[in-house]
């Protein structure tokens, strides 16, 4: 299904929900602001409703307070992000009741939950609309209603709804942008709502996926990350046969794109096939995330992840064999319900055996409607912290060592943008994980430039051009 093909015309027969909007709000010179908490596939959800919405005649702003439209864009994989929106949603609502005249929405995972949908209605009345996390193309249709009818609205069904193609996107900045490849998960790893706030999986046609990522080449992006929960995949069922693998190849050849990655990796459908594909395509990056979440068998039985330890580091092994210079990363979680001493040190160890450029940790934190909730929490908060806290100052002397590799080699680096710490250096990224940065200014930006890496701090490399 194709934005133009979705059916606006609800409120009058001839005229469509969009066109409604687009005339009451360029009227108005209206603007926007939407706040996205998560992951890249919440960050390009939001390129979507921002398209959607400057379609409407709206303008992006750079404040809450400067915008007539405001959405928040939520997650609830984590504690910490469910808090923040909590204190985001609640300030927008605050500035409406000290008289400021906006339409605030929120929408994404935390919505798919009923104990957090329940909550914001409860602790929000100044919010006027709720959607679910597969209903962006309907935000027109939501929008007008809740303008007209003066009364909150909420769109929230099953979080499995169809793939709709053709959705506008606004706020690709600079030479890389996001594509999905697809959606949802059918992995039910205990501690994860995933499955239950995105669906099960869906994966995009192939063809949909090389028409969007040609014609974002053809406005001169030149590195494409192709998103979904578990790419590795990606194909179930689609009419034709095709693989994670196969995809990837047909990427490698679209004129235009340099560099290719993607995300996010399940190490259970890591495939051969796959490993080949990487090895062998000349565009796709050398990095790969690969989350482990744990390095104790009894914690990866417990989370439900599909594979063991060893499984784990074979894949490791075969990755280096086939691509000696690919940096991982990955994620591990702290403190699981069960988690001993002794897993604890399994997970310590595996870090130290595969010397990962960079690792993001967490502490466990119970997720409602996951199979972990129903667990014994055994672990106390102190010792999920002080556990924590040794594995990051781990990581960090890993990552340190990892970066002082890179000083005295020359890096292909891809100029993304102009240094928020410098105004005279600009940024960007090696073909692995690294950022680099280096002198330069705005003009460098969109090319891939020779560097020669002269040091290394914490997690970033600094480098020279060479001439």
């Amino acid at each position: 299904m194709k934005f133009s093909d979705i059916n606006f015309s609800r409120f009058e027969p001839a005229v469509s929900a969009l066109e409604r909007l687009r005339s009451y709000f360029s009227e108005k010179d209206a603007g926007y602001y939407i706040k996205t908490f998560g992951c890249q596939m919440n960050v390009r959800d939001s390129e979507n409703l921002a398209g959607m919405l400057e379609n409407m005649g709206l303008v992006r702003r750079k404040s809450a307070r400067e915008a007539d439209v405001v959405l928040v864009n939520t997650c609830c994989v984590r504690e910490h992000a469910e808090v923040k929106v909590y204190g985001n949603v609640g300030s927008y609502c605050k500035m409406k009741r000290e008289g400021k005249n906006m339409l605030i929405g929120v929408c994404g995972c935390m919505m798919q939950q009923k104990h957090m949908a329940d909550e914001m209605r409860r602790r929000f009345p100044g919010v006027d609309f709720y959607m679910g996390t597969n209903m962006l193309h309907e935000l027109p249709e939501i929008m007008l209603e809740a303008l007209e009818s003066g009364r909150r609205q909420e769109r929230i069904k099953g979080p499995t709804g169809p793939v709709v193609e053709g959705l506008p996107a606004s706020g690709r900045r600079g030479p890389s942008a996001f594509v999905n490849i697809m959606y949802g998960c059918d992995n039910f790893c205990s501690y994860c709502v995933v499955p239950l706030v995105r669906g099960r999986e869906r994966s995009r046609a192939p063809g949909a996926i090389l028409d969007e990522i040609a014609s974002l080449a053809d406005q001169g992006c030149v590195e494409i990350t192709l998103l979904g929960q578990n790419v590795n995949s990606y194909g179930k069922g689609l009419p034709d046969k095709i693989s994670f693998a196969g995809l990837l190849r047909q990427v490698d050849r679209i004129p235009g794109i340099r560099r290719i990655r993607f995300m996010t990796s399940h190490p259970k459908d890591l495939s051969e096939e796959l490993m080949d594909a990487m090895a062998g395509c000349e565009h796709v990056c050398a990095h790969l995330h690969l989350p482990v979440q744990s390095g104790s068998n009894a914690v990866l039985a417990a989370m439900n992840r599909g594979y063991t330890r060893e499984h784990y580091l074979e894949l490791v092994t075969r990755l280096r064999q086939k691509m000696p210079q690919i940096d991982l990363t990955t994620d591990i979680i702290v403190g699981f319900p069960g988690e001993s001493d002794t897993d604890y040190e399994d997970t310590k160890s595996l870090l130290q055996q595969v010397r990962y450029d960079s690792a993001f940790l967490f502490r466990y934190s119970v997720r409602r409607g996951t199979a972990a909730e129903k667990m014994a929490e055994t672990v106390p908060e102190e010792s999920k912290t002080q556990r924590l806290y040794a594995l990051i100052a781990e990581q960090e002397a890993i990552t340190a060592q990892r970066g002082a590799c890179h000083v005295g080699k020359n890096e292909e680096v891809l100029v993304e943008s102009v240094s928020a710490r410098d105004p005279g250096e600009v940024s960007g990224r090696a073909n692995g994980s690294w950022t680099v940065n280096l002198r330069g200014d705005k003009g460098l930006i969109g090319r891939i430039v020779p560097v020669r890496i002269i040091e290394a701090k914490a997690h970033t490399l600094y480098g020279e051009i060479v001439q």
